[in-house]
């Protein structure tokens, strides 16, 4: 099992980081008059859609932020959604757009995120965010890898020549994931389902990122002694017998790494950096547009 002075603790360090971002508040609305706004965009009833919204506007205005928030019904045509993101981007009080995925399926996703302001884009998903990314300009960097990036640099320090594997290429997680380490001057593979020897290339990795949506793929022995580990994955099993509901587990298989120098768990790991990190690009985004130097420690 694994040692409990080997779990990156991700609760306690996002704790840390909206505490921090909390902080910084204050001075930006003293020097704009106006305090950093998020809009939020929840189109139709999903049970989990409603949780992790509910959980953003919360944080969100305990941090003494602006909260904007929508709620729209399920059978929302694609020409309304798209007025309310114009609308949203022409709102000066808006810093920045987070229209929850998935949408019902009706809804063109991607058209919906091309028509969001790239400089408000806090989940880092338009074509420009994800540009700006590869060839490394300043811009907004996806939540959920940019907070799996600082738990990493927290426990290691400096990633320079560190070898990186990344299993999963989402747009959401993989694809930014690695474009990250890349910056931080590790040599990356980002790999998937269909890589051959999958074992075998996760074994040679100084850090590895599992990303790929699959209940503990990664087996024990997939990892080198001393590999540091970031679960993305958050997976629930089948119910045992006499329970209602199956535990949650990541894409690693959790009893099997007592030999990673380092691991996340499910739950408690990375999820609760999404949320931190997403207050943390909407306060910089929102120095940005007010003109202001990057708020620093974040």
């Amino acid at each position: 099992m694994t040692a409990k002075n080997n779990i990156i603790d991700g609760k306690a360090f996002a704790a840390s980081l909206r505490e921090q971002v909390g902080m910084l508040v204050p001075a930006f609305l003293e020097k704009t008059g106006r305090a950093p706004g998020l809009a939020v965009v929840l189109v139709g009833d999903d049970p989990a859609s409603q949780v992790y919204v509910g959980s953003k506007i919360k944080m969100t205005r305990a941090l003494g932020m602006e909260s904007f928030e929508h709620r729209l019904p399920a059978d929302t045509a694609q020409e309304d959604l798209n007025v309310l993101v114009e609308k949203l981007n022409a709102d000066d009080a808006v810093d920045g757009i987070l229209v929850q995925l998935p949408l019902p399926d009706h809804l063109d996703q991607q058209e919906v995120i091309d028509l969001i302001d790239p400089d408000k884009d806090v989940d880092g998903l338009t074509p420009t965010s994800t540009g700006r990314l590869a060839l490394g300009i300043e811009g907004l960097v996806p939540c959920t890898p940019l907070g799996s990036l600082k738990l990493l640099k927290d426990h290691l320090g400096d990633l320079s020549g560190k070898d990186a594997v990344v299993i999963g290429r989402s747009i959401l997680v993989g694809k930014p994931m690695a474009q990250l380490l890349l910056g931080e001057n590790c040599t990356v593979t980002l790999a998937h389902s269909r890589t051959q020897n999958l074992p075998d290339v996760v074994r040679r990795a100084d850090i590895v990122v599992a990303a790929v949506g699959r209940a503990e793929m990664v087996k024990g022995d997939w990892l080198k002694d001393g590999a540091v580990v970031i679960d993305v994955g958050i997976n629930r099993l089948d119910p045992e017998p006499g329970k209602e509901r199956g535990r949650l587990v990541g894409d690693v298989a959790f009893a099997e790494a007592a030999h990673a120098s380092a691991i996340t768990p499910v739950p408690g790991g990375v999820g609760p950096m999404t949320i931190a990190c997403l207050l943390r690009n909407t306060l910089v985004a929102a120095h940005r547009r007010a003109g202001l130097p990057d708020p620093e420690g974040i």
